[in-house]
């Protein structure tokens, strides 16, 4: 039903179109009557047939038509609109300190008004270093001027401040420089090399940009930078403002390597390569950044503690693969991060699963456009029909008229199937972190070839993909560390235990808990059965004198006890925090039931 009526529009539109542009009318023939061509009037000429063609095609359009709100006259916006409204400001060029305002910083909060349909309005502060500039209403105007002449907007707003004078403190002017404005640092790490570390770094910086925030990236990798090949900075020229090295940038993302200054091997030891980077981290001049995302090198050596000591990482993301093997080295990476006390706050499961091409389902794909184009020409033949191009060439037309108005259909109603999920590598151990880490937030990001295709273009994927699935996923990622980090920073999550031996009782934030129910609670691998969940510990093994001999903290949610029944434990405080409600419950039920005996009793006595 579906196939006549998508045939029985196009013929309907192609007479539709006839008596509309050329006043042709074809007389239908009475039934089984021969009908007399010479009493029609041919359409012999080929703009006759191309208007036919475009009424056609216009009537399609204008079925699946939505309205915009936009203004139509406007370009769209660019997506690295921050990194054109930067280069056309960097031509704004500092009489003094002989640099443009971009090299030195002094562009801060940009943003772009959308809200209107007809205004796009770009905002900014130009920080200068003093609010007496004589200046800075030159720097007014030219800024104004330049982003003005951008054809997608339609009105800036430049807002010129100056920077606080801090008191010097007792550091020294040391501590001016390189970090000293940096409210966060997110290391992203892994264990590993080729699990996609880097791929992670970058599109979570640029994600975190999207959702307004000041970002940096720091390649911590000497050996192996990945930043120069994944990132291609708008201007490659490394510049110094005074003393310090300016970072480099991309759509607004400031940027720093070993790689952006150096194109050789680096073939230096392990302290050479420690102090190279201390250089790197306290001489760049990073500015204010709500975040600075440090790609770690892979590994847990020196370079990856010394960085992790010296640096004041708020947290981590972990970035790994699903194989079994991979997983030890989360694991690895966990401890590390807890021996100098970085909260892990995130693990990325990269290249998790490849999606395929769904089978066509569509309502209409079984059609045979062949027979469809012979229909085709079998009517206009009996419709007396003739054309400049031939019936043969109107009929094929006619049926990409009628594919594109169904492809048009099928997305406008949803009909495509979602791809199928193929784990190339496993099911991974999402789950696994959960339950015996405490991590919870735990992201899947798909085998793609578009992302790794960005990656070697030097363009972050989630720039030119912002509405994809992946960039979906980063997204997450990316509000999960802004909630995590704040947490970590305003909040003390771990609850104070400690073991009281004479009672042989457990207290969490000064609530009892029993070591035996504790322990019955163990979830790992020896006591449940991760494919299934069966439970492997018989509770009645379960020593009823039971007790912890060593309890330390693993990160900021979890517990490590090791039993002394020689068995070593993982508690997420969040299970331990449930099962203060299971005691209490199984408490209450033992006070009812003893009251209840007691009850019993007295009647039975009287």
């Amino acid at each position: 039903m579906r196939r006549n009526i998508c045939v029985l529009l196009a013929l309907t539109s192609t007479t539709a179109t006839l008596q509309s542009v050329h006043g042709f009318v074809p007389s239908a023939p009475a039934f089984g009557a021969t009908r007399d061509l010479s009493q029609v009037t041919p359409i012999t000429h080929l703009s006759h047939y191309d208007s036919c063609r475009r009424g056609i095609s216009s009537l399609c359009a204008s079925a699946t038509a939505t309205s915009s709100t936009v203004d139509p006259l406007l370009p769209p916006v660019p997506e690295e609109w921050r990194g054109e409204v930067l280069a056309a400001l960097s031509s704004v060029i500092d009489p003094d300190l002989k640099r443009d305002i971009v090299t030195l910083g002094f562009v801060q909060k940009l943003t772009l008004d959308e809200s209107s349909a007809t205004e796009r309005v770009v905002s900014f502060d130009v920080e200068l270093t003093t609010p007496a500039c004589p200046v800075k209403e030159q720097f007014a105007t030219e800024c104004r001027d330049l982003v003005n002449a951008l054809d997608w907007t339609t009105g800036v707003q430049v807002t010129m401040t100056a920077q606080s004078q801090a008191a010097p403190s007792a550091g020294g002017a040391a501590e001016v420089l390189g970090l000293s404005q940096v409210g966060s640092i997110i290391a992203v790490s892994s264990c590993k090399g080729g699990v996609g570390k880097s791929t992670t770094a970058v599109q979570l910086a640029y994600t975190l940009q999207n959702m307004g925030a000041t970002v940096g990236i720091f390649d911590a990798d000497v050996y192996g930078p990945s930043l120069p090949t994944m990132v291609t900075p708008d201007n490659d020229v490394v510049t110094f403002v005074g003393r310090q090295i300016a970072p480099l940038q991309r759509n607004g993302v400031r940027l720093m390597s070993f790689g952006y200054v150096n194109e050789g091997a680096a073939i230096m030891r392990g302290a050479m390569v420690t102090q190279l980077l201390d250089q790197f981290l306290s001489l760049t001049n990073w500015g204010a950044l709500d975040y600075l995302i440090l790609d770690m090198p892979p590994g847990t050596g020196d370079i990856q503690l010394t960085l992790s000591q010296k640096m004041n990482i708020t947290a981590a993301v972990i970035v790994t693969t699903p194989q079994e093997l991979s997983f030890a080295d989360v694991v690895r990476g966990i401890d590390m991060f807890d021996s100098v006390n970085v909260p892990c706050v995130a693990v990325v499961e990269n290249m998790a699963y490849y999606e395929s091409s769904p089978t066509k389902s569509s309502k209409n794909a079984d059609m045979d456009w062949n027979k469809l184009e012979a229909a085709f020409v079998d009517q206009l033949k009996t419709e007396g029909i003739e054309m400049g191009k031939g019936v043969d060439q109107v009929a094929q037309d006619l049926v990409q008229v009628v594919k594109e108005q169904q492809a048009l259909e099928n997305k406008d109603n949803g009909d495509e199937e979602d791809p199928e999920q193929i784990r190339i590598f496993g099911p991974g151990h999402r789950s696994r972190l959960a339950e015996q880490y405490g991590i919870e937030h735990t992201f899947s990001i798909p085998l793609l070839d578009k992302i790794a295709a960005h990656g070697d273009s030097g363009t972050p994927f989630v720039l030119s993909n912002p509405d994809s699935k992946p960039a979906k996923v980063f997204h997450d990622l990316a509000a999960c560390v802004v909630k995590e980090v704040a947490k970590a920073k305003f909040t003390n999550q771990r609850p104070q235990i400690s073991f009281d031996e004479e009672a042989n009782m457990l207290s969490v934030d000064d609530i009892p808990l029993g070591p035996r129910l504790l322990r019955q609670n163990c979830k790992c691998a020896s006591c449940v059965d991760e494919m299934s969940g069966r439970q492997l510990l018989i509770f009645s093994e379960v020593p009823e004198t039971v007790k912890p001999l060593k309890m330390e903290p693993c990160g900021n949610y979890a517990l490590s006890i090791d039993w002394s029944d020689g068995h070593k434990s993982l508690y997420p405080y969040k299970l331990i925090k449930s099962l203060l409600l299971e005691d209490d419950d199984k408490e209450e039920d033992s006070t009812r039931m003893t009251m209840e005996d007691r009850a019993h009793e007295k009647l039975q006595a009287s």
